[in-house]
């Protein structure tokens, strides 16, 4: 296998939009009734714009579309890698068919790997193997590359484009600069100010009923219910924008990439998790603010639906928590302590990344992806 073969992968990186996929999904969605289909899909937003309208949606169509989408940028944390695990497997048990766009040509836009489109490409393959690994249920996903599908459907894409940009000025552009990772005091070049109009322009071009997109990417989301408006189309994009994991460290709002201690990365080894856990900020009755609280109310319960604390007799003896309300009583309280929370949250997150590290230790073409990977990083 050539790692750096560009996506001839559609087909294999791609779980179906086929009828047979469809027809799972709609067989899956009449099990469920319309609360219980919200409360799900719901659950997965911090905010959601709007309710209303996300009710109405799920009346009238059977199999809404979902979109998501991701830069191919290096090294996959764990938000990135369990999070939109979490979050696409209950899109799809609300009886979604979920696009997750893999924007290759907006990865080069932005400059990453240094615009090596062929490198690019390679991490987006390495990224989807690591969500197969994970336990994504990829029957109700397709992966669209976006120089593939906007190459096929230009005719259909770049005017919509154009139009987006011709109805917005460069000061209502550059607000939206956040969803690059940048911010609008940076020296951008003209194919960064382009780049969101054409994420804007995504949402329309996949016939996207929902966007399922970190908080960090709300505001492009916003510019495309603005565009509905502007064009007078009454159906607008239902935006569900899911909470951003802080990172490790006291203040961090965000986990960083190019900080490698504020995160954990789904190729993280048992011992690299257990030391970044240890050395998280993690403060005495201190919910708010608290990274590691973060990481159990967001991966752990909702990965295993309990929260397991091993500890002596003479410290409360061992406890499960079934639910963030109990365990936040109990922090406040001091019932339950930073070195109760950092071992049994260590435990966990190793719980959750050995199938992956499994996978790629055995699988000899997940090995070459990840190899191929890690020599980026280190040329890079």
């Amino acid at each position: 296998m050539d790692p750096s073969a560009p996506s001839g992968s559609t087909a294999d990186a791609s779980a179906s939009s086929s009828s047979s996929a469809v027809e799972d999904l709609a067989a899956g969605m009449a099990a469920m009734s319309l609360q219980d289909r919200f409360e799900l899909l719901r659950g997965i937003g911090e905010e959601c714009i709007q309710e209303d309208e996300l009710m109405n949606l799920l009346q009238k169509k059977p199999v809404p579309i979902c979109y998501d989408g991701f830069e191919p940028s290096g090294r996959m944390h764990i938000a990135q890698g369990i999070v939109k695990t979490i979050n696409v497997n209950k899109m799809v048990r609300a009886g979604c068919e979920v696009k997750i766009w893999i924007a290759d040509w907006f990865a080069q836009l932005n400059n990453k790997m240094g615009g090596d489109l062929k490198k690019i490409q390679t991490v987006g393959r390495y990224m989807i193997e690591i969500w197969r690994a994970a336990g994504m249920n990829l029957d109700g996903v397709e992966f669209l590359w976006s120089s593939e599908e906007i190459n096929k459907r230009a005719n259909e894409y770049w005017p919509l484009v154009m139009d987006i940009a011709r109805k917005n000025n460069v000061k209502r552009i550059m607000r939206c600069c956040q969803i690059m990772g940048r911010n609008d005091s940076d020296e951008l070049t003209a194919a960064q100010i382009f780049y969101p109009c054409m994420q804007c322009a995504d949402i329309f071009f996949l016939k996207a009923d929902i966007c399922q997109l970190g908080m960090d990417q709300r505001k492009v989301n916003v510019l495309a219910r603005e565009y509905c408006t502007d064009i007078k189309r009454k159906n607008k994009p239902i935006i569900l924008s899911h909470h951003m994991l802080p990172g490790f460290k006291e203040g961090q709002e965000k986990m960083s990439k190019s900080d490698p201690s504020s995160a954990i990365f789904m190729e993280d080894d048992e011992a690299q998790v257990n030391l970044k856990i240890k050395q998280a900020f993690c403060p005495p009755n201190v919910v708010d603010g608290n990274p590691c609280l973060e990481y159990i109310k967001y991966i752990v319960f909702p990965w295993f639906e309990t929260f397991e604390v091993v500890r002596k007799e003479a410290n409360g003896g061992n406890k499960t928590f079934t639910n963030m309300d109990e365990l936040i009583a109990d922090y406040k309280t001091g019932a339950l302590h930073p070195a109760d929370v950092k071992p049994a949250l260590a435990k966990a997150i190793n719980q959750i990344l050995q199938p992956i590290r499994d996978h790629f230790n055995n699988n000899s073409e997940a090995k070459i992806l990840l190899n191929t990977v890690k020599k980026y990083r280190v040329t890079n």
